[in-house]
């Protein structure tokens, strides 16, 4: 079932002559993971901020589980369906306390404070925050505020979220959190997850990865798919992963090797076979 559809979106800043979305058609699945990858500029932020009506489209349509998200009327429902998760996590806690922060969006949507309590300990469990809950948000780590942004968005129970470069401001252990704790949102919980990231390690992990440049999808499919496009990537300014790479220098030695072994271990046992025919080959000559 498609829970977000754009059709021909097409969107220009106030103010500037150079469309950022240039007619974009994109279904986005109940349940999946899909990540949204581009250089600064591509278009995948403003992308991101039309699937809550952040903004509208200047052109087209883009409907969220069937509603329309121009129809400032049923904007509140739009929003109550796709949660947003942004870049720096303090900007979206405004509480002196862990499960404070995170009930303070269902308390404004005037959930009852029994439900809201059932809630809050709810989202803290699903990102693994909950013995932390009476701690000051300021004290946490740039990952664990980031938990703490996804549990209040988790709080409102929407059916999908969105998530505009989670992990920008993060260290290295910070983004392996945030991936760690929405890849399990979907894959555990269902949710349709939507990562808009340039960090294309992050896209590893999805179902789908869309490729975007100059307001344009360039590539969309399966990310094993999508990366064994190696010269596209590399036009976009946008880097593969390093057994990719491995495979396509290789293969530009005359190997007969896949494009689509991503972790290493199916990497090394891509190569391994293809070292053994050839030996095979050579032996039987």
């Amino acid at each position: 079932m498609t829970v977000i559809e754009f059709k021909q979106v097409h969107f220009t800043y106030p103010g500037e002559g150079k469309e950022s979305l240039c007619g974009i058609d994109l279904a986005i699945e109940a349940g999946s993971f899909v990540a949204v990858l581009g250089h600064n500029g591509s278009g995948k932020s403003t992308l991101a901020k039309h699937m809550n009506a952040i903004l509208t489209p200047t052109e087209g349509r883009v409907l969220v589980e069937g509603i329309d998200t121009a129809e400032e009327a049923r904007l509140l429902d739009v929003r109550r369906r796709v949660g947003m998760v942004f870049q720096n996590p303090d900007n979206q806690i405004v509480a002196n306390v862990v499960e404070d922060d995170v009930a303070f969006a269902p308390e404004n949507l005037g959930v009852p404070p029994e439900e809201i309590r059932a809630r809050v300990d709810a989202a803290l469990k699903q990102v693994g925050m909950y013995e932390l809950r009476q701690h000051a948000p300021h004290l946490l780590s740039g990952g664990q505020k980031q938990r703490v942004a996804i549990a209040g968005v988790l709080a409102m129970q929407p059916d999908i979220i969105v998530l505009d470069e989670p992990t920008a401001m993060l260290d290295p252990q910070g983004r392996e959190e945030v991936i760690r704790t929405i890849t399990r949102l979907c894959r555990e919980n269902g949710m349709t997850v939507v990562l808009i990231t340039h960090h294309m390690d992050e896209c590893v992990g999805a179902d789908r990865l869309v490729v975007m440049s100059e307001g344009r999808i360039v590539a969309d499919g399966s990310p094993a798919a999508v990366f064994s496009q190696v010269e596209l990537m590399e036009r976009e300014g946008l880097s593969v992963p390093e057994t990719t790479r491995l495979l396509y220098d290789l293969r530009a030695d005359g190997l007969s090797l896949p494009l689509d072994a991503l972790d290493t271990a199916a990497c090394a046992d891509a190569v391994a076979a293809c070292l053994s025919r050839h030996s095979e080959r050579s032996e039987e000559s």
